[in-house]
C-alpha cells in the first residue's frame, strides 16, 4: 500500500508528512490521553477539530458505538465514535501491542453486533472469550469506565455456540474432510514447498478424476503410497510433472503429519459453516466461538484451519452485493500466523478471498499486533481501523510505529506520539463513514462490553457445550469406506488374483510336463498374464469411479483456494 492512501482509500501523508504537523490553532496535544478523564473545557470542546472529528461519526443509520472521543487529554463524553452497521462488511483491522485491550475491543463489537442480528465468528486462542455467553460483572472500574463515555451499562450474555477443532478440547468438533480442504491450504500446514504444493495438487486431481474420496489423512496417504508403489507407478505417467521423489516426500510429510496428532481434524462427519449464519429464537446473533487452547502449540494447523472456514463459507454463499446490515462478521485473531511462510499462491488466494466475500455479506476482521503483521495487499481492503497502543522499546520498534503511522488518513493528531501513550481500553479509530468515505482519525476511550471480561468456568461451558442441537450431529466421528478400504480391497484382490494365476500356471506347466506332447504340434500355448497385466486389468482406479452412489464419481470443482466446492 502507498504511503498516500490510507487503509480505506482515503488521501493521507506522503513522506516525512505523515508526521503531520497540526495548525497551533487548532492542535490538540494528545499529551495524556491515558491518565483519567479530565473534564473539557469549554475551548477543547468547542475546538473546530473536535467538531470537525464528531462530524464525521454523526451517522444517520444503525451503528455500533465504540466509545468517546479523546482531546487535548480530555474525553468528550458527547462525542461519541461509531461504526455503521452497513460499513461492517468492508472488513477491518484491530491491531495493538500485548495487554492493550484488542480482546475487550472484539468482545464490545461483537456483543453489539449479535444485539443487532448479526451473527459472529470468534477465535478463542487463549480460552478468555468464552465469556461473552455470560452477563459481566459490575465493579467500580466498570462503573467508572461507563460514565467517562456516557456508556448505560448493563451486564448482558450473547447465545453462544462452542466449537473445537477435531473436537480437542471443549466444543463441538469441527472437521473437514481432506477433499474439501485442498492441496494449496494442506500444502501450507504440511510446510511444502511450492514444487510440492504443485505436486500435491496433481495428486489431489488425480484422485478427484478417479473418484477416490479423500475423507482424512489415511485415504491421502494410501493414494499417494499407491502412486509410488510398483503397481501404481505407472499412473504417474498420466499424471504428468510429478515425479516419484517428490510424492515419496509428500508422504513422509503426511506421515510426521499424523505422528504429531493431526488426524484428529480430518474426517466426518464434516462440519457445515453455514451453522455459523444462525441467529438466536429471540432475534439476536448467534456468537460462535471456536476453542482453540487445547491446540496453541499448533499454530500452523489451526490459523489455516481458520481460513478453511472462510474459504468455505465464500464458495457456499452467494452473491447478496451492499445490505443493511452483515450476513456474519469473522474475527481472525493472532492473524500473522495466517501469513507466516505463507506462498505467494497462498497468499494471492487470501487476497481474492478476503476482496470478494464482501460482497456475499461477510465481514472479517483481522487482529494481530501492528499491521505490517498483514500483506499490504489485504490491508488495503481494512476500512475500518482500531489500533490500540504500540510500544516502541527497540529500533524495529520504532520503525514499525513509522510504518503504521503512514497507514492512517492525514490526522489532526501526532499519531506517532499518541500511538505510545495510549492507555488500555484507548485507541485510534477510523472506520467507513455510511456513504464510504473514510472517517477523521479520532483517538477514542473504549466502552466497556456488558459480558463477562473471562472465561466463563469450565463446567459452565462443557454444559453448554453439551446442551447443543448440534453437537449430537457432530460428535461421534464417522469412518466410512474411502479411498484407504478402496485401495486396500483392491490390492488384495489383485494379489490374490496373481495367486491364483501363478498357481494355475504351475499346475498348466506340470501338465505339459506329465503330456510330454511336443509344443510345436500344437502351437504356442496361450499366456497366462502377467501381474502388471492383471493389475492394470483390474481397473482399480476405473472400477472405483464407478461406485454407485459416490458422490466424488466425476472431477471436483474447486475455488480459488484448492477447496472442493460442496453441493448441500
Amino acid at each position: 500500500m502507498s504511503e498516500s492512501t490510507g487503509p480505506a482509500g482515503g488521501t493521507g501523508p506522503t513522506g516525512a508528512a505523515a508526521e503531520t504537523v497540526v495548525p497551533a490553532e487548532t492542535a490538540g496535544t494528545a499529551a495524556s490521553p491515558g491518565t483519567a478523564a479530565t473534564a473539557a473545557s469549554p475551548d477543547t470542546a468547542a475546538s473546530p477539530a473536535v467538531s470537525e472529528i464528531a462530524a464525521g461519526y454523526a451517522f444517520t443509520g444503525p451503528a455500533l458505538d465504540l466509545g468517546a472521543l479523546l482531546w487535548d487529554g480530555a474525553c468528550l463524553p458527547d462525542r461519541q465514535i461509531r461504526i455503521p452497521l452497513s460499513m461492517l462488511n468492508r472488513h477491518g483491522l484491530v491491531a495493538g501491542a500485548t495487554g492493550t485491550g484488542k480482546t475487550k475491543t472484539l468482545q464490545l463489537i461483537a456483543e453489539q453486533l449479535s444485539a443487532q442480528g448479526v451473527p459472529v465468528f470468534l477465535a478463542d486462542i487463549k480460552g478468555d472469550v468464552s465469556g461473552i455467553s455470560a452477563p459481566g460483572t459490575p465493579g467500580p472500574k466498570v462503573e467508572e469506565r461507563a460514565a467517562e463515555v456516557a456508556q448505560r451499562w448493563e451486564a448482558a450474555g450473547c447465545p453462544s455456540e462452542f466449537y473445537a477443532l477435531g473436537g480437542i478440547g471443549p466444543g463441538i468438533p469441527v472437521r473437514s474432510t481432506v477433499t474439501s480442504f485442498g492441496p494449496v491450504l494442506l500444502s501450507k500446514v504440511l510446510q511444502l514447498n511450492r514444487t510440492q504444493e504443485q505436486s500435491l495438487g496433481l495428486i489431489f486431481h488425480y484422485a478427484d478424476t478417479k473418484g477416490l474420496e479423500l475423507v482424512d489423512l489415511k485415504d491421502l496417504r494410501a493414494v499417494v503410497a499407491f502412486l509410488v508403489s510398483d503397481q501404481g507407478r505407472p499412473e504417474l505417467k498420466g499424471i504428468g510433472g510429478l515425479s516419484t521423489v517428490t510424492a515419496g516426500v509428500i508422504l513422509r510429510a503426511l506421515t510426521a503429519f499424523e505422528q504429531q496428532g493431526a488426524a484428529e481434524f480430518f474426517g466426518e462427519p464434516e462440519f457445515d459453516t453455514g451453522e455459523f449464519l444462525r441467529t438466536a429464537p429471540d432475534g439476536r446473533g448467534l456468537v460462535s466461538v471456536l476453542e482453540l487452547p487445547a491446540v496453541q502449540d499448533k499454530p500452523q494447523l489451526f490459523s489455516t484451519f481458520l481460513m478453511w472456514l472462510l474459504a468455505d463459507l465464500f464458495n457456499d454463499l452467494p452473491e447478496v452485493g451492499d445490505l443493511e446490515r452483515p450476513k456474519l462478521v469473522f474475527f481472525f485473531d493472532e492473524a500473522h500466523l495466517l501469513f507466516n511462510d505463507a506462498s505467494k499462491a497462498f497468499l494471492d488466494s487470501i487476497t481474492q478471498t478476503v476482496r470478494l466475500i464482501r460482497s456475499k455479506g461477510v465481514g472479517v476482521f483481522f487482529v494481530t499486533q501492528t499491521p505490517k503483521d498483514v500483506p499490504s495487499d489485504v490491508l488495503a481492503q481494512l476500512g475500518n481501523r482500531v489500533q490500540h497502543a504500540l510500544r516502541a522499546f527497540t529500533p524495529d520498534d520504532a520503525k514499525a510505529l513509522r510504518s503504521t503511522v503512514r497507514t492512517f488518513p492525514r490526522s489532526a493528531y501526532d499519531l506517532e506520539e499518541l500511538l505510545t501513550r495510549l492507555g488500555t481500553g484507548e485507541a485510534v479509530v477510523t472506520v467507513l463513514s455510511e456513504n464510504g468515505a473514510p472517517t477523521p482519525v479520532a483517538a477514542t476511550r473504549l466502552r466497556a462490553p456488558q459480558s463477562l471480561m473471562g472465561p466463563v468456568e469450565p463446567s459452565a461451558l462443557d454444559r453448554a457445550v453439551k446442551a447443543s442441537a448440534l453437537y449430537a450431529r457432530y460428535a461421534q466421528p464417522v469412518d466410512r469406506e474411502s479411498a484407504y478400504e478402496r485401495i486396500s480391497a483392491e490390492q488384495a484382490a489383485a494379489e490374490g488374483r496373481a495367486e491364483a494365476a501363478a498357481a494355475a500356471s504351475a499346475e498348466a506347466e506340470r501338465a505339459a510336463k506329465a503330456e510330454k506332447a511336443p509344443e510345436a504340434a500344437h502351437g504356442a500355448p496361450e499366456r497366462d498374464p502377467s501381474l502388471a497385466e492383471q493389475v492394470v486389468g483390474s481397473g482399480l482406479f476405473r472400477s472405483l469411479a464407478r461406485s454407485i452412489g459416490t458422490q466424488l464419481g466425476r472431477e471436483i470443482s474447486r475455488s480459488v483456494f484448492g477447496t472442493a466446492r460442496k453441493r448441500r
